[in-house]
Parts: C-alpha cells; structure tokens; sequence
C-alpha cells in the first residue's frame, strides 16, 4: 500500500484491534514497519508498540528515534552476521540457526565480541571454504559503511556510484547498527523525485492522491497564498501602463504569449539545473559556468522566438493596416521577447543554485517563484518599450 492508505488502515485497525496491528508491524520488515510507525500520531503509536514484546518494542524506538531521511531511518536490523572467531562450520551452522534471515542473502557480516564490524563474506565463499578456516579469514576486510546521520541523497550516491547491493550502518565505534539494502534505495530515490516535482509546484511533500482533505489543505494553501500575494507585483505592473494598453489593443493579446515563452524558457533551464543538483553534478564553483551557458542559450533562443514573433506581427500590421507605423509594434515584441526569455532562463538555472548556496531544498515552490519574475519581467519590458515607441510616434506627428 501507498503509506499514506497505510498508516490510514493502520489507524483504524489500532481503534478496532491494537493487537491484531501489532501482529501486522512483527511481520514485516523493520525498515518498512518503522516507516509506517514514524507517520502514526504520539498516542497511536505508544498505543501499537505497547502490544509488542519488550524485545520488538525496544527495537522499534530505537529505530524511530532516527530521521526518516538519513541512513539510520532506512536500515533494516535484518541481516546476517556471525562472530570472527567461528569457523566456516560454527558460522554456517549459526545461520541455520538464525531465527529470521535478512533480506539480503548473498552477504554474511563478520564482527567482533564487541559488535564492531570485521569484514564481509559472500555465501559463495561460506559454501566453497574449507569448514575448519576461521570465517574471518575468507572475509573482506575492507567493508564500506556508513554512518547513521547521513543524508538519504548522500547515501543513494553511494549506491549508484559503487553498484552497491546492501550497505553496512555503523555507530562511531563501527559496531553494526543495520544494513541498507538497494530496494530501499530505490524506494528513496522514486520518492525524493515525488517530493520534489510536488514541492516545485507549492503542494505538500508527502501528499498523495490517498491523502486527507485536511492534509492537502495545509500542504497547498501557504503557497497558494505566497503565489497570490506575488502576482499582484505583475498586475501593479499592468495597472502603471493602463494608457498604452488602451491605445494600443493588440498589445493585450502579445502580453500573455511573451510571458508564456519567457516562464516555458524558464522551466526548461530549471529543470535541467534541478536534476544536475539531485545528481550531485553540481560542485561547488560550478556555478558561474552553469548560468553563463544558461544565458547564452536564453539569447540565443530569445533572439530566434522574437525574430519569429517580430516578422509575424510585422506582416500582420502590414496587412491589417497599411499605411500606419503599427507594424513598428512587431520589434518591439521581438526585442521584448528577446530579453524576456534570456531573463526567465537565466533566472530558472539561479534560483535552485541560490536556494541551494543559502542552504535551502532548491525545488521548494521554485515554479511559483520563477512565474513570478518571468511575468514581471515580461510585462515590464514589453509594455515599457510600448510605451516608448507609443510616445515615438506621437511626437512624429
């Protein structure tokens, strides 16, 4: 199920019968049921783990007291391990002995009497080895591991860089806390991309289709609010030019086509930048070179968009009144589309790498942000070089 028709389900079956829900949590993995737990209110958790044996319970507050995105809130505490001083006979035997497996079964940790992390050993290797060999010895000593405050995003580099499979966790005195395994890797990876495609439009970061009204509500309305008190910056900016736009009529039909372009421009380039930022493309000083590209592409298209929007409006005028200085109207589209669409890429790639140099999530409502200052610009520019030729031709006269 979603987790948010879980932890919905969850909810009704700890009301009609707690310990049939504690029996649900025991059964699945603990990685998963600590997810579901983290989402529960104070009192229906308290309500779930006091159904559970002292051992399980004990096991589930300690996982809970980890973040839910860091390593520690994505370890399971299901996994293999076996002491260095067995030998392959005792080791394969504790195995067998082993009350649950852990999810991954290729790999058999190695520790110390004290916990500490030894080495890995594949079941190949178990399998093939001389029984009476100290397991220790047909281990991998080098072991990557990762602590268990690090970052989800940081840990799913890890993954992809080196191909992993299943990842250690371990405190500072590299006693093994847990392991990560790459399915919930994955299940990281597709929700950081679900949150931050919502979170760049202004809906709530963990709001899905299943969710209450009362969540969608408080996810949605601050940002509504934001985008509304932000526009009114565009509609000031109309409302200063109410004298050109009234003289001249086709300027209301150019106005939403040059902001459109400008907020698409700028969309393309915030996506482009948003993506290298998730895929740790983005190292530090690389930004000066990122927005230069951005604004020479902006340019670049900006100069062919309002040479398209120039000749059109140019050879419409022309027909539709011949005779007059209307078609002059068609430059000054395509210079203000020009500049437009050079300001909405350059400001789509700044935005996230601002957020981001200031310490903020970069996809945080940047949609809302970004219409904002391409509709603002467009307008003023647009309507400003109007009024302009408006006066030009006046005086001409």
């Amino acid at each position: 199920m979603h987790p948010s028709l879980a932890v919905s389900v969850l909810e009704d079956l700890i009301e009609e019968d707690p310990a049939y829900a504690g029996q649900l949590i025991e059964e699945m993995a603990p990685d998963d049921a600590t997810d579901l737990l983290q989402y529960l209110g104070d009192d229906s958790r308290d309500r779930l783990l006091g159904t559970l044996g002292k051992v399980e319970a004990v096991k589930f507050r300690r996982l809970l007291e980890y973040p839910e995105r860091s390593a520690g809130g994505m370890m399971t505490t299901d996994y293999l391990a076996v002491r260095d001083s067995m030998t392959v006979r005792e080791a394969i035997e504790a195995i067998r002995r082993a009350e649950a497996l852990g999810e991954d079964w290729l790999y058999v940790f190695v520790v110390d009497w004290r916990g500490r992390l030894q080495g890995r050993a594949t079941m190949r290797a178990l399998l093939l080895a001389n029984p009476a060999q100290k397991v220790v010895e047909i281990s991998e000593k080098r072991v990557d591991a990762v602590k268990p405050d690090v970052g989800r995003d940081e840990v799913a580099r890890e993954f992809e860089k080196y191909d992993y499979l299943v990842l250690p966790v371990v405190d500072h005195d590299d006693r093994m806390l847990g392991v990560i395994t790459v399915d919930d890797v994955v299940d990281a990876i597709r929700q950081e991309g679900t949150e931050d495609a919502q979170a760049m439009v202004g809906a709530g970061r963990g709001e899905a289709v299943f969710s209450s009204v009362a969540d969608k509500f408080r996810g949605r309305l601050p940002w509504l609010v934001v985008n509304l008190f932000t526009c009114t910056i565009s509609a000031v900016i109309i409302l200063q030019f109410n004298e050109v736009i009234g003289t001249i009529a086709m300027l209301a039909s150019l106005m939403p086509v040059i902001a459109n372009q400008a907020g698409t421009a700028g969309q393309q380039s915030l996506a482009v930048t948003m993506r290298g930022i998730v895929l740790d493309e983005v190292r530090d000083g690389a930004s000066p070179g990122i927005l230069r590209r951005e604004a020479m592409v902006g340019v670049l298209n900006g100069s062919m968009c309002g040479l398209i929007v120039a000749i059109v409006v140019i050879v419409g005028e022309l027909i539709a009144h011949p005779g007059t200085n209307l078609w002059l109207l068609g430059i000054v589209a395509g210079v203000a589309m020009a500049c437009a669409l050079s300001v909405g890429t350059f400001v789509g790639a700044g935005l996230p790498l601002l957020a981001r140099r200031v310490g903020a999530d970069p996809a945080t409502a940047a949609t809302i942000f970004l219409t904002t200052i391409t509709d603002a610009v467009s307008f003023l520019m647009f309507l400003g070089l109007a009024t302009i030729l408006t006066r030009w031709l006046q005086l001409g006269h």
